[in-house]
Order: C-alpha cells, then sequence, then structure tokens
C-alpha cells in the first residue's frame, strides 16, 4: 500500500522577519515559525536579543532558558541597523519577505529609515506588524511599555487578587502573550488578504488594547451595573460556587455553576438542606451571599482531603480538579499525554526542555526543524540565499553592518 506523502505545514514558504526582541514579538514569531514559516530572528551584533541573557541562573552556553524557550525554528542574522550598511541588507530582505514584526519603542523603525513608509514601495505585499505597550497613536504612544504596566493601565491589575489586598499582577503575562496571539490572527489574516489583492498593510498591535480585550467579563460587568469591578480572589462574578475551596489538606477548585450543578453538589456532599436556604436558591443569590455559601459548603469540604474531594466531584459529573504546581502539571499524566513538556536537541545545551505545541494539527503536525538558533548562526546562509557572497559579505562587514 502506498504511503501518502506528508503534507508541508501550512506557513511553508512564508518568509518572516523577526526584529523584535524580549517576549511579545519573539513568541509571535515563533508561533510562525511553529507553523512552517522560515523565520528570520534580525539581532543587534554583540548581544542580540535581550533575553539572551537575561535570565539570573547560568546555562553551559550565552543564552537564558527564557530565550531557549521562545525562538525555536528559527535563523539568526546580525544586522547593525544604525549603520547604513545593516540597514541596506534589511532592505534588501524585504524584496522578498511576507511578514515583518518589530517591537521596538514607537518611531524607532521611523529613525532608522525603516518604517512601513520606508519599504512597503519595495514589496506592496508586505505586512509590517509592529508590537508596542500602548500603540502607534494615542497620549500614551511613547511611553516605554511591558507587560506590567499594560496590565496596571488597562483596568487588568484592579480585578486580581483579593478585596483589600495590595495590588497584584496576573501570575503569567497576559498581556505579552496576548499580544502575540492578536498579532499573529491579525498578521495572518492580512497575508491571506495580501495574496488575494496584492496589498499587504501596516497591523498597529499593543499589549494595552490586548490586555482590555482580554477583560470581557469584568467590562461587560461594569457597563451593565456602572460600578467598577472589584478583585474577587478566586471566585467568579458570574456564578457561584466556582472557586478554590478548603479541605482538610489544603485547596482544590469546584464549579456548580448552574442549578443542575448545584443541585448534584448539595446532594454529593449530602448537604441537602441547603437547597432550600433561601439565600441560595437561585444563582443570582447565591453571588449575593457568596460569603455565606463558602462558608457554608467549607464545613463540609475541611471534613476531608482534596483528593476525596475532586474524585467524589468528579464521579458525580461536577467539575473539579486540583491546584498543581508547574511541576505537577507537566508530571501529570494529562500533561505528558498532551506532550507539553518537549525537548530540542541544542549545539551548546545539548536536550533543551521546552513548552510543547498549545494546539495540535492533526494533518500538518507542528514540529521542531530548528534548535533556537545561535547568536548570529545563520549569517553566511541567509546572505548567501540572498546572492551576498563572501567578498561582499567582507565588504558589509567592513562597512560596519555586522558589528555593534
Amino acid at each position: 500500500m502506498q504511503q501518502q506523502a506528508a503534507r508541508p505545514l501550512p506557513l511553508a514558504g512564508v518568509k518572516v522577519l523577526d526584529v523584535s526582541q524580549v517576549m511579545a514579538g519573539p513568541y509571535a514569531c515563533m508561533l510562525l515559525a511553529d507553523l512552517g514559516a522560515d523565520v528570520i530572528k534580525i539581532e543587534p551584533p554583540g548581544g542580540g536579543d535581550q533575553t539572551r541573557g537575561s535570565m539570573g541562573f547560568k546555562m553551559k552556553g550565552p543564552d537564558s532558558m527564557g530565550f531557549l524557550n521562545m525562538n525555536r525554528n528559527k535563523r539568526s542574522v546580525t544586522l547593525n541597523l544604525k549603520s547604513e550598511a545593516g540597514r541596506e541588507v534589511l532592505l534588501r530582505m524585504v524584496k522578498d519577505a511576507d511578514i515583518l514584526i518589530e517591537n521596538y519603542r514607537p518611531g524607532a523603525m521611523k529613525r532608522l529609515r525603516l518604517g512601513y513608509e520606508d519599504v512597503k514601495h519595495l514589496n506592496p505585499k508586505l505586512v509590517y506588524t509592529s508590537i508596542s505597550g500602548f500603540g502607534q497613536s494615542g497620549p500614551w504612544a511613547d511611553r516605554p511599555g511591558f507587560d506590567l504596566m499594560a496590565q496596571a493601565m488597562s483596568g487588568v491589575m484592579s480585578v486580581t487578587g483579593y478585596p483589600d489586598s495590595l495590588p497584584v499582577k496576573c501570575g503569567v503575562p497576559v498581556a505579552d502573550i496576548g499580544c502575540a496571539l492578536f498579532a499573529v490572527y491579525a498578521t495572518l489574516a492580512a497575508c491571506m488578504g495580501a495574496r488575494a489583492t496584492g496589498q499587504g498593510q501596516y497591523i498597529d498591535a499593543s499589549l494595552f488594547d490586548s490586555a482590555m480585550a482580554f477583560s470581557i467579563w469584568d467590562v461587560s460587568d461594569y457597563w451593565g451595573t456602572g460600578k467598577p469591578p472589584q478583585p474577587l480572589g478566586t471566585s467568579n462574578k458570574m456564578t457561584a460556587p466556582y472557586q478554590a475551596m478548603a479541605s482538610s489538606d489544603g485547596h482544590f477548585v469546584m464549579g456548580a455553576n448552574n442549578q443542575k450543578l448545584w443541585q448534584l453538589l448539595c446532594n454529593v456532599i449530602g448537604r441537602q438542606e441547603l437547597l432550600a436556604d433561601e439565600r441560595f436558591m437561585t444563582i443570582s443569590l447565591r453571588l449575593a451571599h457568596r460569603a455565606e455559601l463558602e462558608a457554608e459548603l467549607e464545613k463540609t469540604f475541611r471534613q476531608k482531603d482534596k483528593a476525596y474531594w475532586v474524585d467524589s466531584l468528579l464521579a458525580a459529573g461536577i467539575p473539579a480538579g486540583p491546584i498543581l504546581s508547574y511541576p505537577e502539571a507537566f508530571e501529570s499524566e494529562h500533561g505528558k499525554a498532551r506532550a507539553m513538556r518537549i525537548e530540542i536537541d541544542h549545539p551548546i545545551e545539548g536536550k533543551v526542555p521546552n513548552i510543547g505545541f498549545a494546539v495540535k494539527l492533526m494533518g500538518t503536525p507542528q514540529q521542531v526543524r530548528r534548535h533556537p538558533p545561535l547568536l548570529g548562526e545563520h549569517n553566511d546562509e541567509v546572505l548567501g540565499e540572498m546572492g551576498i557572497g563572501p567578498a561582499e559579505r567582507e565588504q558589509l562587514r567592513a562597512q560596519g553592518a555586522f558589528a555593534s
């Protein structure tokens, strides 16, 4: 029986110039690379992407574990974009690229004469995506913007943590990663449009806008009630009980977020009298008496351990789960079955752990085709593909294209 040839990855043949550093831009470009795009990471000579050396613990080589987890499947080229020679090399790259993604401060690429208006005439199909803290317009556009600032100024921090607690940010960088995801979807949509019309476009993505776009429940609550939403800890503003609960040996999470599940819960824990309690008869009433509801349920939950309650609730069809650390999540049977920890062969580090692919494409499974690149590892390879031979490379080097 003849075996069917493997299909190419969805973005095979798409060329991406990754002119970005740290998180949102590199992560967006890695997602494109995982889908088959040829991503060329343009880095400053000398130190390269700031993330290469930004984490405290020492690896065998110069690159941090953070860099190694955001830059697989890319090639690295070092270019001094402040030099005329380096700038000219990037302009030559733009001519046959499909996408350019950058995340410098607004105006920085324009000052280098590498902004969208400077390059679009070279390649009308180019999709040029700028990622910044607060966007390319508005009174905050020139502010330096990182995930923390975006969480604080978008409203996200105002609803994170417990009531009357100190300000708390989300434990994971939701503004950075959210912006990367929004940038990828907009960039790919624009690429589809460019293939149909021959016209690329400029995309303005920001951490601030992305964090606000994640805030659907809280903003809906505000617009519906006219009252600014407050932090609720692990609780949910739309239903109750839906939160962490204390057991005899720690906390677990559960959610009886509709009337059927509420009735099931009361039966499973042997607290049928709660069904007739006027404080808890509807979702609205349970929300209004959330503190009393939690206290009543924990009277029972504290009598047995969390494993007992998770198993009992799941057996009845009530959503529940343990609160796992990252080591526990990766080592869980499900984490292993979903391949959420993979290993990459690296020329210096050996086997490097990476977070696995967040979505699985069944017809064209994502692959690790390239290790996270060493700084400037692909200078000769990429420049050679552009028709820049050894003699011209030496000339460019003498002109400062590859030196800081």
